[in-house]
């Protein structure tokens, strides 16, 4: 297991990326599709015949699902366009999964929740209540599978399906929530290559911005007769166009000084 030393480190170096990624564990869609891949091993195991095809096609559905969103959240620090499409085919995964459940229950006879029906709202509410509580602590994310677990684990196959489809449409809400904002924060700020470029021209400019000049130097006393002296141009003569100190009391006084 990693020190404390090591995490601390792992996390500082992230700071300094150009675009943070990972961080998917505390992503609530992952928290969800975690829960409704466990539930659709659960369910096939407990309700759908081994030898089906189904088992497989339902299982990486729900595996396809979550797998995907921690794909795209890694691949968030070097490109928002594969950010974007893995995000994309989980929601078309948990919508195949979403087929499946519905196919099971009307080819079993079985009612399916209506979406205001009691029991869908008694589902609907726990994720209500788990996207207003406070995660501050992501470290330690809340075990949503516990607050599940008297549908999923019901030995009733209608009242697990309908849960899960409860689920997969609660996951296919957050998933088009993050497309939203993940296209918005492309217009407004670009993808990976734009924000390299960007941070390459500002490096460039900063490196060629000529550095500032120093104050000029205060004037010397005159070494005739003490009075201050101020930056002169010779105007003729072999040294025509340089730069010396002048005497302010001139033509008073003719001292001068080389600049």
């Amino acid at each position: 297991m990693p020190s404390d030393q090591s995490d601390g480190s792992a996390r500082s170096s992230a700071a300094k990326r150009l675009r943070p990624s990972g961080g998917y564990r505390t992503l609530h869609s992952f928290q969800v599709t975690t829960v409704i891949y466990d539930g659709t091993v659960s369910f096939c195991e407990r309700f759908v015949d081994k030898r089906s095809r189904l088992v497989d096609q339902m299982t990486q559905a729900a595996r396809s699902g979550r797998q995907n969103i921690a794909e795209g959240s890694r691949a968030s620090a070097t490109s928002s366009q594969t950010e974007l499409r893995l995000i994309n085919v989980a929601r078309a995964s948990l919508d195949e999964l979403l087929l499946d459940f519905e196919d099971y229950l009307r080819q079993h006879g079985l009612p399916q929740w209506a979406k205001d029906s009691p029991e869908a709202l008694a589902v609907r509410r726990v994720g209500q209540q788990l996207a207003k509580s406070d995660q501050s602590d992501q470290s330690n994310p809340p075990d949503q599978s516990a607050l599940y677990r008297p549908w999923l684990a019901h030995k009733d196959p209608a009242v697990v399906a309908n849960t899960l489809i409860c689920l997969i449409h609660q996951a296919n809400y957050l998933l088009d929530q993050q497309v939203r904002a993940l296209e918005k924060e492309f217009v407004t700020k670009g993808g990976y290559s734009e924000q390299l470029a960007a941070a390459r021209l500002a490096h460039r400019s900063a490196k060629d911005r000529p550095a500032p000049s120093s104050s000029p130097p205060s004037p010397p006393p005159c070494p005739v007769c003490g009075s201050l002296m101020a930056v002169r141009t010779a105007k003729k003569g072999p040294r025509a166009g340089n730069q010396f100190w002048g005497c302010t009391k001139y033509p008073a006084c003719k001292g001068t000084k080389p600049v």
